[in-house]
């Protein structure tokens, strides 16, 4: 008898024939998040487990693995062999307690295997009954379910308790994005979302010291390290856009202030993703959420993308969901701290909602030297790659 973590995959079983590039990048990320912690890997049947770790690592490893895109679930399972008196043996140990209700559910890839299922979960419901008191049985809603698997390999797996993990797609399986990330709650959870569908992130803040701190720099920072214990290795470009953002600030007008930097803030995230392998880009804008997130704003800054798609995961949430999730996945904290980013400098009092796409070209092109001034952001962009904690060294 051992304790093993019976591993459950998401939607990769409605994969075809390339079932298996899906599956290897799954087992590849499971192996990396678990890196420093000695265990065993096995795979039998389309099904994933992890055995042989010591007792003091399970909270660590479950923790762990939670994280991991492209797994639905995980149940803590005590493993033993194919048995009768074996599971019965062990059976107690996930008993309901006085006064609860209970199933037993038995699945029996097994058939030689000498009771059918439902015989057989039956037949250990009859032992729960027969040894805690004050239990009934309850097949529609009980308290505690308690299951039986008996597989083809020779050994049973019982547990009771299915907790879900991050579900989604395996990082890594569907291209590469640039992640325009502010310390606000929205782009942490906008990059989170497209990590789960399977893409790799990479991530650019502008940056505009000293009209903003250095702590909203180093907020930054934090935001996307908590983003790659889910998302994995995150390269973060830092741009700094003082000069632009004080160019516009001197030439255009300033109802049209966010709408002309949101322009050239894509236009360079355009390019430093192209240079960096990256196919799309993404933001955490969410429609009518603010006056730069209507359809007219964001057909603006649409105009100003070349070739790039712009992938808005957050386009129909509200605030609330998006908060929500932020608290799930632990950059909610940190994003209320009270260091504002570029977004707040020389913030006008009435910016225009719905901007004409021509006035907003036309406001731009009043930045007769604006390629001067990106090239110079660019060239002097600070690159950084965020590791996840559990990495060795």
């Amino acid at each position: 008898m051992e304790k093993v973590i019976l591993l459950r995959i998401g939607e990769i079983f409605l994969k075809g024939k390339n079932k298996s590039y899906f599956d290897n990048s799954l087992i590849n990320n499971i192996k990396r998040h678990l890196s420093g912690i000695n265990y065993k890997f096995v795979k039998s049947q389309n099904r994933y487990y992890l055995e042989d770790f010591k007792e003091e690592d399970l909270d660590e490893i479950v923790d762990r693995v939670k994280k991991v895109f492209g797994l639905h679930s995980l149940s803590i399972a005590t493993k033993v062999k194919n048995s009768e008196e074996e599971i019965k043996d062990n059976i107690l140990e996930y008993a309901p307690h006085e006064g609860q209700s209970f199933r037993v559910t038995c699945t029996r890839a097994d058939k030689t295997f000498p009771y059918k299922s439902y015989e057989f979960a039956a037949k250990m419901g009859g032992v729960i009954l027969a040894n805690v008191k004050n239990v009934e049985v309850d097949l529609h809603e009980p308290d505690v379910v308690i299951s039986i698997d008996i597989r083809e390999s020779g050994y049973t797996y019982i547990f009771s308790q299915k907790i879900m993990c991050a579900q989604g797609m395996p990082v890594g399986t569907a291209g590469k994005g640039m992640l325009l990330l502010s310390g606000g709650f929205d782009s942490p959870v906008a990059g989170w979302r497209m990590a789960r569908r399977g893409m790799r992130i990479s991530a650019i803040h502008f940056h505009s010291y000293p009209h903003t701190s250095l702590q909203a720099k180093e907020k930054v920072i934090d935001l996307a390290k908590v983003m790659t214990e889910y998302c994995g290795d995150i390269d973060l470009f830092i741009v700094p856009f003082t000069k632009i953002q004080e160019a516009i600030h001197e030439h255009c007008r300033a109802d049209f202030m966010i709408t002309i930097m949101r322009r050239i803030m894509i236009m360079i995230a355009e390019r430093i993703a192209k240079a960096n392998e990256c196919g799309a880009l993404i933001t955490g804008e969410s429609l009518a959420q603010v006056a730069s997130q209507t359809v007219e704003s964001i057909t603006s800054t649409n105009q100003a993308v070349e070739l790039l798609p712009v992938f808005r995961p957050l386009i129909g949430m509200d605030k609330s969901e998006i908060i929500e999730t932020a608290e799930h996945i632990g950059t909610a904290k940190l994003s209320e701290l009270p260091y504002p980013d570029c977004c707040t400098v020389f913030l006008p009092d009435f910016p225009v909602i719905k901007p004409k796409l021509q006035v907003a070209i036309d406001e731009q092109a009043k930045l007769v030297d604006l390629e001067a001034l990106i090239q110079d952001a660019i060239d002097n962009t600070e690159k950084m790659r965020l590791k996840p904690s559990y990495t060795e060294e």
